[in-house]
């Protein structure tokens, strides 16, 4: 159960991400005193979607092959429509949310994030949240959907938008600090 200021955490994005849904959970948690680090497909930067066009480019610090679960505490997934649907279809993606469930440690996603935890099948049973047009895709993989900013199952924490970012990331602090997780396959 690591304090804060000694976790690492990394986020895990492509271009199209939510400008707002990586660069605020970066910088508080970076405020916190935690490690931050991004992980990209390629390792290269990525551009973020700024509400209604494409936004600014953010430094990466290693790609995804490179990201090993061992070496965090927690996995961020930021949303917007384009990077979780860029994301799943990426294995090695895939493959590291499901290595990030298995070990228990915390998983947090926002907007449409969580469409990656639906792509592992990892809401089956559990309550969640999401943006309200994907709610359908939640609620098909077995998620029971709830409107709440922000929602914690298990150390699986998801919230519904930009405008739920305080608490994502309030949430996500406390989660970090109580460490691991027991989770149904």
């Amino acid at each position: 159960m690591p304090k804060i200021d000694q976790a690492r955490i990394l986020i895990m994005a492509t271009d199209g991400f939510e400008q707002s849904e990586l660069v605020v959970p970066r910088d508080k948690l970076r405020a916190a005193g935690a490690r931050v680090e991004i992980a990209s497909p390629s390792g290269q930067e990525i551009r973020g979607w700024d509400e209604t066009d494409w936004g600014e480019t953010v430094p990466v610090d290693l790609s995804i092959d490179q990201a090993k679960v061992d070496n965090y505490d927690a996995l961020v997934l930021p949303g917007g429509q384009i990077n979780p649907d860029k994301l799943r279809t990426e294995p090695k993606a895939v493959d590291l949310i499901r290595q990030f469930l298995s070990s228990g440690k915390m998983v947090a996603a926002i907007c449409h994030g969580p469409w990656l935890l639906v792509e592992v099948d990892a809401l089956r049973g559990r309550k969640v949240t999401s943006f309200q047009s994907i709610k359908t895709d939640v609620a098909n993989a077995g998620g029971n959907w709830v409107d709440q900013e922000v929602v914690v199952d298990q150390g699986i924490i998801t919230s519904r938008s930009p405008e739920d970012l305080d608490a994502f990331v309030g949430k996500i602090v406390e989660e970090v600090q109580e460490g691991r997780h027991q989770r149904a396959a």
